[in-house]
């Protein structure tokens, strides 16, 4: 073992370097949540653009998008099982294993999708075997992100958790980047028909290769040192997620509203829907498809950039200081969207979702050591994976399909922005229901310390 890690205590020490033991764990998790989140964005961009007319076209022109971007939000309803199970999984058995597991599952439904005939080829069984799929990524994404942001952050320094954090939260703007330049690769490969018939497949496929990668990188990463010790003592719960709602609901509920806020707003473009109003030829802005998927790319990036800041501050500022200043930013950008976005310009649509992207990432950056620092370590997996299913659930399952339906039903996008206001600010009062617990002691030692004081007004939850 690395000299440099003997002094470093489960859950964070006190010393300034990073060894090579967590220069490994922080690729990991990046390599692993990009290839994660690479396959669950490919879907929901090819939602937008493609299987409203491959998969549900009897649905007519209106409703077939809806039905589209409810397979978008289908997903989400099966993240709490996969939080569940991977929760049970990860508390008992280790993060390491879970990690493994999630990654192979997401990967070949991925593939499979790649490979699926339309409905004019097999009829009503192409959007079942759609929906069947994109269950079973819903299910791996469920249990993905708490395995990642747990591997970081308990590897973490104590004083370096916030960046230590970012590493996972990095991997969510770069699976939406890869996958968008992916997308926009393939329109200039295989334009027009071709891309509907074949091109748009090849990104899906590609999954494969992806996947044995991520593989390969996971499997030379130890350990979190807290699950170790709490393995070494036996002092993990047998039975974690009771353990979870029987002493911790409020917690979950009130942690699951702050990912909420974030994830509508993020869902406009993850989850396809400025993809599919910008391209509409029947819309307000009829931009070409290459042009949006590259400002999509563009904005990614930016979102990339602001999450890493967001969790490296996070480590100055404190986690809730963080978020307050993130909600403020992330409330402008829904203001600006959408009279951006309509804007019709290539330059304008990229504008719209860059400044969006500044929010998302300050709102997204410290959430892993936010959440963290949150729960006890004999239940902490449990109750991470948990309260980001509830909250992904919450905001981001069904906002592209709210936000298609408030706009077919008013005929303007002034209620989409409302309703990402109205979002926003229930992340940022669940916000102010918190204690920031930055720096909080993480390992076994702590149980009692770490199973109070997280809401403000109550000393014992």
């Amino acid at each position: 073992m690395d000299a440099n890690r003997s002094r470093v205590t489960p859950g964070g020490g006190t010393r300034r370097g990073v060894s090579r033991d967590e220069r490994r764990v922080l690729f990991a998790t990046v390599v692993g949540t990009t290839v994660e989140w690479y396959d669950f964005f490919v879907y929901a961009a090819a939602a937008g653009l493609i299987f409203a007319d491959a998969f549900f076209e009897p649905a007519g022109d209106g409703f077939a998008q809806i039905l589209a971007f409810i397979t978008v939000g289908i997903s989400f309803l099966f993240r709490p099982l996969g939080a569940f199970l991977a929760g049970h999984l990860g508390d008992r058995y280790g993060r390491r294993l879970v990690l493994m597991l999630t990654l192979i599952l997401m990967g070949a439904a991925t593939t499979l999708v790649g490979l699926l005939p339309t409905y004019a080829s097999i009829g009503i069984a192409a959007p079942i075997l759609l929906i069947l799929l994109r269950v079973l990524q819903g299910i791996s994404a469920g249990g993905e992100w708490g395995g990642a942001v747990l591997l970081a952050v308990e590897h973490a320094p104590t004083k370096r958790r916030g960046l230590f954090g970012a590493s996972p939260q990095i991997g969510v703007p770069l699976g939406l980047l890869l996958s968008s330049a992916v997308m926009a690769v393939m329109t200039r490969l295989a334009p027009g028909d071709a891309f509907e018939q074949w091109g748009w497949r090849v990104p899906f496929l590609l999954s494969f290769v992806l996947i044995i990668i991520g593989y390969y990188v996971r499997r030379q990463v130890e350990e979190s040192p807290v699950f170790a010790e709490l393995a070494e003592r036996k002092a993990h719960s047998k039975t974690p997620i009771a353990e979870l709602f029987r002493k911790h609901t409020p917690l979950v509920i009130i942690a699951a509203l702050v990912f909420a806020g974030n994830n509508a707003v993020g869902y406009m473009t993850t989850g396809g829907y400025v993809q599919r109003y910008a391209t509409d030829p029947k819309g307000p802005v009829g931009l070409d498809t290459g042009d949006v998927l590259w400002a999509v790319t563009g904005s990614a990036v930016v979102w990339l950039i602001f999450t890493f800041i967001a969790g490296w501050v996070s480590d100055y500022w404190g986690r809730r200081s963080t978020y307050i200043v993130g909600w403020g930013v992330q409330l402008l950008g829904v203001l600006a969207l959408f009279p951006l976005v309509n804007g019709g310009t290539p330059l304008s649509l990229f504008l719209s979702l860059a400044l969006l992207s500044v929010g998302l990432g300050m709102t997204y950056g410290c959430q892993a050591a936010l959440y963290t620092e949150l729960f006890p370590a004999s239940i902490r997996f449990s109750g991470v994976s948990i309260a980001y299913a509830i909250g992904a659930v919450v905001g981001g399952a069904f906002s592209p399909t709210i936000a298609q339906a408030l706009v077919q039903a008013t005929g303007q996008t002034t209620s989409v922005t409302w309703y990402l206001v109205a979002m926003t600010i229930i992340g940022l009062v669940a916000t102010l229901l918190l204690r920031d617990r930055t720096s909080i002691p993480l390992g076994a030692d702590h149980e009692e310390e770490q199973s109070t004081g997280a809401i403000v007004g109550l000393s014992r939850v």
